[in-house]
């Protein structure tokens, strides 16, 4: 019996149906499909043994959903006319669903095989005394896609217990959507006369109100797809009142359970600041409005809970207005509270406004201060902390040159992440600018901000952070979703500050010049942060591995996809619980996010749990990733130019190269020059990682030629040629020759960093 039925229902709104079976299924053209991902009707191997089973169910409203959902012969389609309301709809499909849970997903919103396995191993877990388990879920619009919600801190508070309602009533804060309410099948066709209603806002609420115990899980199962709202039908006044009216059936429900006044609190709250909202923003006919608000105060009087508190300030007098039926009252305060908002942020504007002068006369004060000879500033991807090149630069700086002071640039959430004892100045404060104003070195692989004053005893390096696949500065003017925002007369105005760019081969060298054309000198050296990939030693291996939870013997791949610009936040584009599943328990998979992504919810939910999927988003430094991994898997990162040193294989997973190309715009086809093996699809990709063909002859001439053409400077002494020749002043012929690529020794691999004495003499 499958552990989720998974029951897709209603029309197919504007084509999203199709896009929501291709991330729960799969889809043949992509390649991928549901092996391995535990969902029922699976071709290929099935789960491993206890795995829970996801089934899927379409009930279809329409031809045209009847029609998306036919395409996959795993999907069981329950064919519905034209004009199916969703109660029925949903009724249709939880009939045909043989799973011990269900899950109710509108067509238009989404759930991924990786969200749905996820879901299924928690409710799997749950003991049968409960009815409902709450998820999270992420928010999609056109303009931005999957935003995390809100809900993380209600579904923390349980934690991993089971609760009634009334015990933990902020769970019935989560926003209610049906789809994140995950409930048992029992429970569903016990209360179908309570449940079968077209109101889904009335049954997302009901749900965990009625049932005897929920438990939470705070991963996403969900991702809500907010149409525009102009491409939905008007809202009109009788919605308005309706909607009144499912709150006060909700709140006369919470009352007949007799569980305690927390439930009818937070409902009645609900119901209160909607009903403000209405009146404030729904903009309705001044008769229908001043009638709502009648409405609403009564049904605010006549629900609101014993000992019920309002909250206090401005949010408290609407409230009161709100009971007292003063509709005049309501709407005068509220012309003065937006005459109260415009004069504060005026102040506010003018406040900011003074603060800018007051800190451009001190800064301007601290330029005319002597430059100080000893003191270095260094930041690292716009002041996240200690990393990358300027990082290995600090730390030669301080073996070589130890009377120079580093001072690290770094925000204000990344303090605490600072190694100990590290000096740092926080952006904006008094101290930034005065430092900023009177060091002799400041060294960036991003820049520094516009307002930075470039002093003529001043030294400025740029370390730059990658090697360029993708077009940079200048090159971008013709690729405008790369250039999105981007002030070209003052990246180049920044660009003028530089006095030496570091690089790590010709290549870069060359699209550095033509991307950022100044007077600057390169600095062929290589990139310092590459220096470990040459002094690492099998110790320094083992004791990332173990930090890693990634056992002896095992084989550890590290995936890295970059960012792409036409995307709002970060969804892997693989199927990592189908991809972990067919690799099978003796492989690892290192997934890290770009660093763009840094907010947003990771998407990496059931596989990580069984130690197979491993999120190191967050771990710093990302060269201790490499020097863990047997293997890379990339799109088009400039990590895959890094890691060419240390000669391990590379696989590009290259499923929207043409995409990639025209928006953002390339130097080189990487698809013709790869460093290794390349996927199109999911299933290549699974091929060549179950077979020797990652790591074949093939692969290895490939990555040979790559590592010649990229790892040219690389050779474990960059940083102490940026020192010797930047900070120490010594001549470009008497700085330590490039060793030539034939001779240099990157670090053991793991498997020789593990091999005991016998084996490695072998």
């Amino acid at each position: 019996m499958p552990e989720l039925s998974v029951v897709l229902y209603g029309r197919n709104v504007q084509g999203h149906l199709p896009e929501t079976l291709a991330e729960l299924v799969g889809t043949g053209l992509a390649g991928t499909g549901l092996a391995g991902t535990g969902l029922a009707g699976a071709t290929g191997p099935a789960p491993a043994a206890g795995a829970p089973t996801v089934e899927v169910i379409v009930a279809a409203v329409g031809p045209s959903a009847q029609d998306a959902a036919s395409r996959h012969p795993s999907v069981t389609v329950v064919p519905l006319p034209d004009g199916t309301p969703d109660s029925a709809a949903r009724a249709a499909g939880a009939a045909r669903a043989s799973g011990r849970w269900l899950q109710f997903v509108r067509s238009k919103d989404g759930v991924t095989a990786l969200a749905a396995r996820g879901a299924a191993e928690r409710a799997a877990a749950l003991p049968d005394t409960v009815d409902v388990l709450l998820t999270d879920h992420t928010v999609s619009t056109w303009r931005h896609a999957r935003t995390p919600s809100a809900d993380g801190g209600f579904l923390a508070k349980p934690g991993r217990r089971d609760v009634p309602v009334a015990d933990c009533p902020d769970l019935l804060k989560v926003r209610p959507l049906l789809g994140t309410r995950i409930v048992r099948a029992d429970f569903w066709r016990a209360r179908a006369d309570l449940f079968d209603a077209d109101d889904e806002l009335f049954v997302a609420y009901a749900v965990p109100l009625v049932a005897e115990r929920v438990a939470a899980y705070d991963q996403v199962a969900l991702e809500e797809r907010r149409l525009r709202p102009e491409s939905l039908p008007p809202v009109t006044p009788d919605d308005r009142f309706a909607l009144l009216e499912t709150y006060e059936r909700l709140l006369d429900l919470a009352a007949g359970r007799e569980a305690g006044t927390g439930p009818s609190a937070v409902l009645y709250a609900a119901m209160v600041t909607a009903s403000l909202r209405i009146v404030a923003r729904a903009k309705l006919p001044e008769p229908a409005a001043r009638e709502f608000f009648h409405r609403a105060s009564r049904a605010a009087v006549a629900h609101r809970p014993p000992g019920y508190r309002r909250p206090g300030g401005f949010e408290g007098v609407r409230r009161r207005l709100l009971e007292e039926d003063a509709y005049a009252k309501y709407r005068a305060f509220q012309v003065a509270n937006k005459q109260r908002r415009t004069v504060r942020s005026a102040i506010g504007a003018g406040r900011a406004a003074v603060g800018r002068k007051v800190r451009d006369a001190r800064y301007h004060q601290d330029l005319r201060r002597p430059v100080d000879p000893d003191l270095a500033v260094f930041s690292a991807y716009w002041d996240r902390g200690v990393a990358c090149n300027p990082a290995a630069i600090a730390a030669k700086l301080a073996e070589l040159a130890p009377h120079i002071h580093p001072v690290w640039v770094t925000a204000a959430e990344n303090v605490p992440l600072l190694p100990p004892g590290t000096d740092h100045v926080v952006p904006g404060t008094r101290r930034y600018w005065r430092t900023l104003a009177t060091a002799k070195y400041l060294v960036n692989n991003a820049n520094f901000p516009n307002a930075v004053v470039k002093r003529p005893e001043a030294v400025h390096v740029q370390t730059h952070h990658g090697t360029p696949l993708k077009r940079m500065g200048l090159d971008q003017l013709d690729y405008p979703a790369a250039a999105k925002g981007l002030n070209f007369h003052d990246l180049l105005a920044r660009v003028d500050r530089w006095d030496y760019s570091v690089s790590s081969n010709s290549h870069s060298t060359q699209m550095w010049q033509r991307a950022y054309q100044s007077r600057y000198e390169e600095l062929d050296h290589g990139y310092p942060r590459n220096d470990v990939y040459y002094s690492a030693t099998a110790a320094d291996v083992r004791a990332v591995r173990e930090r890693l939870g990634i056992a002896p013997g095992k084989r550890a791949l590290l995936y890295a996809p970059t960012h792409r610009d036409y995307e709002a936040t970060w969804t892997p584009r693989l199927d990592l619980a189908a991809l972990s599943e067919r690799l099978g328990e003796d492989t690892v998979l290192l997934v890290r996010g770009h660093y763009f992504y840094g907010g947003a919810a990771s998407p990496l939910t059931g596989p990580r749990r069984a130690g197979r999927v491993i999120d190191v988003s967050s771990y710093d430094p990302v060269e201790d990733l490499a020097l863990a991994a047997d293997g890379l898997i990339t799109d088009y990162s400039s990590i895959m130019f890094d890691y060419a040193n240390l000669d391990r294989p590379i696989v590009v997973y290259a499923d929207d190269w043409e995409t990639y190309a025209k928006t953002r715009g390339v130097y080189f086809d990487l698809l013709a020059e790869p460093p290794g093996q390349v996927a199109r699809t999911q299933e290549e990709l699974t091929r060549l990682l179950t077979s020797p063909a990652w790591r074949d002859e093939t692969a290895a001439k490939a990555r040979a030629a790559f590592r010649r053409r990229f790892c040219e400077f690389d050779d474990g002494r960059a940083a102490e040629r940026v020192v010797r020749r930047v900070f120490l002043g010594e001549s470009e012929t008497s700085l330590p020759p490039i060793t030539p690529l034939d001779e240099r020794t990157p670090a053991p691999t793991p498997e020789e960093a593990t091999a005991t004495p016998e084996e490695a003499t072998a």
